[in-house]
């Protein structure tokens, strides 16, 4: 066993433990035993206290991405290479397709639709934030935003490219071999689908929600939230939620499994999607996923990695008899919906950028 599988297998015990203490009963006389962090000069509360030890604000500065040194000319590279259709057989699909930055980072879709009006397998996660994730799509199979944005381009589902097809497209229009020479200077080849990868990891990067009004709450304003949120925060913690959905990004950090008490029916957990299974191999990982950020999950519907549950209040319901063992009343659920709309932050407002003119040599759309 690695050191990376052995951290992720003691995370993940830990949140089973925490859902298991919650559907016994028994995790409300004990989530306060621990000390309350100091608050800063802003004051704070015994419930702040709490928080600010299972969550943190989300930064406003741009996090630092793993070996991939983050210019202003990648980020303007990268958000061309998003928006533009052209990476795709068809002409049709970009990344934003999936992740539309007007819909919360998602395309409000049980299933996206891809190559050939295709529906793919499961539900697009946001693309907010997801630089904070341990891992991208659901199953982990991508260990960064550069690994994850090779997928969708080269997938039958979805793009249904190659990388050559890419490269014929990229260097058949002078202006995108000077933006990729811009982004990528000393290299010999600066047009690579590796440095496709880079560019789109870097404008993902700067796709983060900062100053949810959970955030100012956890800096110490504590009127942030509202009577009714704060209770729905407290029940959050003190019902389990807590155990797999907590740090920076309120969840994404590590596996878990989808029914720790009991799994829910075959119409929320499809049979045939094993998830992380198809990954590791292991038996252990059957129907276990990433847990997803619940950062500005009112705007993400539907809900779960099938896509099949579109109310948020009947997502919170699911996630505690499944995951918790825990029959949750109308209005612990209103409560606690009412804490997940705190954590919608600042919507990052993008330009749509104008991306240069196809050349007679650009590839020509292919629809089979």
């Amino acid at each position: 066993m690695n050191a990376r599988t052995g951290h992720r297998l003691t995370t993940a015990l830990k949140g089973l433990l925490v859902a298991t203490a919650a559907a016994l009963g028994i995790l409300a006389a004990t989530a306060g035993t621990a000390p309350a962090a100091d608050p800063p000069s802003g004051g704070g509360d015994a419930l702040m206290g709490r928080a600010r030890e299972l969550f943190k604000p989300l930064p406003a500065t741009l996090p630092v991405v793993r070996n991939n040194a983050v210019t202003r000319e990648k980020i303007d590279l990268g958000k061309m290479l998003f928006f533009d259709p052209r990476l795709s057989a068809s002409g049709i699909f970009s990344c934003n397709s999936c992740h539309n930055l007007g819909l919360g980072g998602v395309d409000g879709l049980e299933t996206s639709v891809g190559h050939g009006w295709q529906k793919g397998p499961r539900n697009a996660p946001t693309v907010l934030n997801a630089v904070l994730n341990v891992a991208q799509f659901w199953d982990g199979r991508a260990e960064d935003l550069k690994a994850q944005a090779k997928g969708p381009i080269q997938a039958g589902v979805e793009m249904n490219s190659t990388p050559d097809r890419v490269m014929a497209v990229l260097n058949s229009i002078p202006a995108y071999q000077a933006k990729f020479a811009d982004a990528f200077p000393n290299e010999k080849t600066p047009v690579s689908f590796d440095n496709v990868a880079m560019a789109i990891e870097a404008f993902e990067a700067t796709l983060t929600t900062p100053a949810a009004p959970f955030d100012q709450y956890l800096e110490g304003k504590a009127d942030a939230l509202t009577d009714t949120q704060k209770a729905g925060l407290e029940l959050f913690i003190d019902k389990g939620c807590a155990g797999c959905h907590n740090g920076v990004n309120v969840g994404g950090h590590d596996y878990f499994p989808f029914g720790v008490v009991a799994k829910p029916g075959a119409e929320i957990l499809p049979p045939s999607d094993k998830g992380r299974f198809a990954v590791t191999k292991t038996a252990d990982d059957e129907y276990v996923f990433r847990a997803p950020t619940l950062r500005n999950v009112a705007l993400t519907a539907p809900y779960f990695h099938s896509g099949k549950v579109w109310d948020l209040r009947q997502a919170v319901a699911v996630m505690g008899s499944s995951q918790l063992g825990a029959t949750l009343s109308d209005q612990e659920i209103d409560k606690i919906t009412a804490f997940l709309t705190a954590l919608t932050g600042q919507q990052p407002r993008v330009d749509y950028p104008l991306l240069p003119a196809s050349t007679p040599a650009t590839p020509q759309p292919v629809f089979k």
